[in-house]
């Protein structure tokens, strides 16, 4: 597949004449990481931003203690760091590949230009923008309020959505990650899997957990009941 090819197939891309595409690829940088591999550090200079083509990238905050918050995990076809286009200051948080990933990035000046002579492009960019800030308003309201049992049934629900709402659900990252997404830790995790799986509401097998009662994960993400 072509390079404006790829690029016609990505959302925040979407609608754009070939013209555009042209234009876009003349100023991409197309990159591949292995797994692990640091994309950007908390600090380094907002010089562009990123869209993720294949693989996971995860971007997360790091305490004095060292301790680490996961505030997203991106997954193909979705932007990041796009606030550097019209901020241009220093990125806000660490990215990092949590496994073989292919990335696109695009240089702060360049993609001004082209965002000047593109109206659409702005407003693509504006809709991806506000999708981030409600995610993250979100991701506040459930670590603020919600106890990591709600959390945790919430992301069960949530990732139901996004496969086509099959009561199989695929984890896309590994329990130890999804830990840090839920700001708790990997052993607290684990015992609330283990309750959920005694008292009948999911099934765990590796990365694949079944929902086996929907009705009372509804429940439980929204708070009107604890886990028992």
């Amino acid at each position: 597949m072509n390079l404006q090819a790829t690029l016609a197939g990505i959302p925040l891309f979407k609608g754009l004449t070939g013209e555009q595409y042209d234009e876009l690829a003349m100023i991409v940088v197309d990159q591949e990481f292995k797994r692990g591999r640091t994309i950007f550090s908390e600090g380094d200079p907002g010089v562009g931003f990123y869209v993720l083509v294949a693989g996971l990238v995860k971007i997360y905050k790091l305490s004095p203690e060292g301790k680490e918050q996961i505030l997203h995990v991106f997954g193909p076809g979705e932007p990041f760091a796009e606030a550097a286009v019209f901020a241009g200051s220093s990125f806000p948080a660490h990215a990092q590949t949590l496994e073989p990933s292919r990335v696109f990035f695009f240089p702060r000046a360049a993609f001004r230009d082209l965002i000047k002579a593109n109206p659409s492009l702005a407003m693509n960019m504006m809709a991806a923008l506000s999708l981030r800030l409600k995610r993250f308003a979100h991701m506040i309201e459930d670590l603020s309020l919600k106890e990591v049992p709600g959390r945790l049934a919430a992301h069960l629900l949530d990732l139901s959505g996004s496969q086509g709402d099959s009561d199989r659900v695929q984890l896309p990252i590994a329990k130890a990650h999804l830990a840090s997404l839920l700001g708790t830790i990997p052993e607290t995790l684990s015992r609330i899997f283990a309750r959920m799986t005694k008292q009948g509401l999911i099934a765990v097998d590796g990365q694949v957990i079944t929902l086996l009662d929907r009705d009372s994960l509804e429940d439980l993400a929204s708070g009107e009941q604890r886990l028992g």
